[in-house]
């Protein structure tokens, strides 16, 4: 897959892809509370992204059957929402979502706990997060790709954290999946230069135990191997001549980097 380089029209509609899917999620974000289904979610999802004029990225993408991937506890991603399935207290759900605006994506991800989670769960949702922001700090041009991969993995197995090896981020842009791979860990290669204008969907997906995941029979399904607890973390970010502009954030959601 090849690496494009957006132009300012480009980047403007992909800003506004990102802010309808930042609003999507803080929409979701308020509504979720215990007894509620995961179909339920999926449902309140899609009419809020359509609500904008949006199509969501996900419904029937390689056959995908929702429009927002909901993985709850030990379900790393591509959890497919069920009117049987219902959120518990304590549980923690991940909610994966994205939306096309104009012929433009972007893809972002949350982990949130449903009423009083456990310590440890907000602990691994917190890492998570913060291993996004810990790897963005190298996003800027003339970096290179593994600079952001090494500061994920870093930061998450500084907790003792198993950061996921099968599954990672992506370009992104007029397709949901472009140039190039993300890795959350550090590989041999330095991998490509960053250059300004090149669009990224970084997702560090860190689970409570073992990297190792399996896919359930469902073929979307895929979960912690030891069972153990796992959170994901992802925004659709901009490579400028300068910092990083995150563009699936809500302003007041950003953190300093």
């Amino acid at each position: 897959m090849s690496v494009t380089i957006k132009s300012a029209r480009e980047i403007a509609l992909m800003k506004e892809a990102g802010r309808i899917l930042a609003i999507t999620h803080d929409e979701l974000k308020k509504a979720l509370k215990p007894g509620m289904t995961t179909w339920d979610i999926d449902h309140l999802g899609e009419e809020i992204i359509r609500s904008y004029g949006c199509i969501p990225s996900f419904l029937n993408y390689n056959g995908y059957p929702a429009s927002i991937c909901i993985s709850v506890n030990d379900e790393v991603v591509h959890g497919i929402p069920s009117k049987n399935r219902v959120l518990q207290e304590g549980d923690i759900v991940s909610l994966d979502a994205g939306v096309i605006y104009k012929g433009y994506h972007s893809d972002a991800a949350r982990t949130y706990g449903i009423g009083e989670i456990t310590p440890e769960a907000g602990k691994l949702m917190e890492v998570t997060k913060q291993s996004f922001f810990e790897g963005i700090k190298y996003a800027k041009s003339g970096n290179h790709l593994n600079d952001i991969s090494s500061a994920i993995q870093a930061y998450a197995e500084s907790f003792g954290y198993g950061v996921v090896r099968d599954l990672v981020g992506h370009g992104i842009g007029q397709h949901l999946h472009e140039g190039p791979e993300i890795p959350n860990f550090s590989q041999r290669r330095r991998g490509i230069k960053l250059k300004p204008g090149m669009t990224l969907a970084i997702e560090p997906m860190i689970n409570a135990g073992t990297p190792d995941v399996e896919w359930l029979s469902d073929e979307w399904t895929v979960v912690t191997e030891d069972g153990k607890l796992s959170a994901h973390y992802e925004n659709t970010v901009l490579i400028t001549e300068d910092e990083p502009e995150i563009l699936s954030l809500i302003p007041d959601d950003n953190v300093s980097i």
